[in-house]
């Protein structure tokens, strides 16, 4: 069964950090114990790692072409492996999958954070390392031994799993869509998009790490919610993105649209929309240069990274949404909370080099960087830095407070575009921008209107009357048809869809949205 990854993008470290990846020529058992030992003991919450078999390294990177392994290994290599685990204490077992790589074949080991922190591996196989045993971690692309304040710090994650990777016990397996996670893994080209064709729900679930449970049981884990389910809001409240258009320095006269659904597809959805609505290019002849210069309100590469950063980093256990102020001289990016340790205000106001690397939600980074929608890797505010830099826009601002209760991020506008200390221009463009944003609030409130209308079965007549337009086919065309394509309107008689007597009746999904 194949893997929730695309395998050329993870050897060549594309996907995941050089950190997570561990190349083995060929089957070394200790060393293999003591790295799985390490990927579950997750001492920064990234998430575990991958161990493949069949690839030399050279200071960390693959060396390719690969070796690969003889076909009649990977048998062996299963069950010497299944023997192995059962050293580890607690219980732990990852996901295996042999591929062909490059015409060769390679056994990939996926080994994701375990529940059950600290583990511990026996030091060696022999007589004498079986009756030694220790904790072992990652530093950097190295396994070692947890000793001193390493070790301190893997017994304080005992028991603590990082939210985004724990049970939801209000779900069910159902609240996971099919067809967001078919949208995945074509996106990502994973091997396993062809095979959850066939695949039962409940095992495709199992091998992307989504579900945890006994079959009786078996229950979403929250990161699976987040990004397949089509309404995380019901689980996680006010999971979303408000962008709010603020159109003068008084901030009263403003318009808002909200992104909701699945955390990847409302962060691209927010970002279409800024990028769009928002960002503005000038021209400017430079004398005596072939090539015109060419500068941006907001280089759009610093606000991708700011708010993917909010997504990656906010909690989804506080209730309060990501939201995006833009104001006619900046954009303000704020989430909740702020930065974890040992990040602080101090070292945010002094402008200092960002080294931390413990994660808040190990498991939406990963899918996240699946995407490319971010990096991790401590790559973001350096990003920010660059882009703004690169567009000759001032710098950026960072704030938290002393607790770290909040995230704020300001992308100053670029000054090209602020004339006689007036904003003109901005202020036009989001002027149009409030427009776009009225209509589709009363788009909004006519879906509305015509779900709560279907409450009870409506003809085609009957519906377009509602709206006070005609009875025309453009109209059924424009106003009724969307509806039924995404499924919050149905027909009474579909097995006949030119039914004499048929009308439109308001579905579960389309009654949900009215509860909403």
């Amino acid at each position: 069964m194949a893997l929730a990854v695309n395998i050329d993008e993870l050897i060549h470290g594309k996907v995941i950090e050089w950190e997570r990846l561990e190349f083995k020529l060929g089957w070394n058992p200790e060393d293999i114990l003591h790295t799985l030992c390490a990927f579950a003991n997750d001492i920064n919450n990234w998430g575990g790692g991958y161990i493949i078999i069949g690839i030399a390294e050279s200071n960390g990177r693959p060396v390719l072409p690969p070796k690969g392994l003889n076909p009649d290994q990977m048998d062996r290599i299963q069950g010497d492996l299944t023997n192995l685990c059962h050293r580890l204490q607690p219980n732990y077992m990852p996901i295996t999958q042999p591929y062909v790589f490059q015409q060769r074949h390679i056994f990939l080991i996926y080994a994701p954070a375990g529940d059950m922190r600290p583990y511990t591996s026996p030091e060696g196989l022999g007589d004498r390392g079986l009756q030694n045993r220790f904790s072992y971690i990652r530093s950097g692309s190295r396994t070692i031994k947890a000793q001193g304040e390493n070790l301190r710090r893997l017994h304080e994650l005992t028991a603590r799993i990082p939210f985004d990777d724990r049970i939801n016990q209000q779900a069910q397996l159902n609240d996971l869509n099919l067809g967001i996670i078919r949208d995945f893994l074509h996106e990502i080209k994973s091997d396993l998009k062809e095979e959850s064709t066939t695949l039962p729900f409940a095992d495709l679930c199992r091998q992307m790490h989504l579900v945890r449970g006994p079959e009786e049981a078996l229950r979403p884990l929250n990161v699976g919610l987040l990004f397949f389910s089509t309404e995380p809001h019901r689980f996680f409240d006010r999971a979303w993105i408000e962008v709010v258009i603020r159109i003068d320095e008084s901030g009263k006269n403003f318009t808002e649209k909200y992104f909701k659904g699945p955390l990847h597809l409302q962060l691209k959805d927010a970002l279409s929309f800024i990028k769009n609505q928002i960002i503005l290019e000038k021209v400017r002849k430079i004398q005596g240069q072939a090539e015109s210069a060419r500068f941006f309100n907001y280089p759009f590469e610093a606000v991708e990274e700011s708010l993917a950063n909010a997504v990656y980093h906010k909690s989804y256990e506080i209730g309060k949404p990501i939201e995006v102020q833009v104001w006619p001289d900046k954009i303000e990016i704020l989430s909740f909370p702020g930065p974890v340790p040992p990040i602080t205000a101090h070292i945010l106001a002094q402008n200092q080099r960002i080294v931390a690397r413990d994660y808040r939600n190990r498991r939406v980074g990963d899918f996240l960087k699946e995407l490319h929608l971010t990096e991790g890797r401590g790559t973001g505010i350096p990003t920010i830095k660059l882009s703004l830099e690169n567009n000759q826009s001032p710098p950026p601002i960072f704030e938290t407070d002393e607790q770290c209760f909040y995230f704020l991020t300001i992308l100053p506008i670029n000054l090209q575009f602020i004339k006689n200390e007036k904003i003109s221009d901005q202020v036009s463009v989001q002027v149009s921008v409030q427009e776009s944003v009225q209509e589709s609030v009363q788009e909004s409130n006519q879906i509305l209107k015509l779900l709560t209308y279907c409450l009870q079965p409506k003809s085609r007549a009957e519906l377009l009357k509602s709206l006070g337009i005609t009875n025309h086919s453009k109209n059924h065309q424009k106003h009724i048809v969307p509806l039924l394509e995404k499924g919050l309107l149905e027909l009474t008689h579909p097995e006949n869809p030119r039914h004499r007597n048929q009308k439109y009746t308001t579905t579960e999904s389309g009654k949900k949205i009215i509860k909403n």
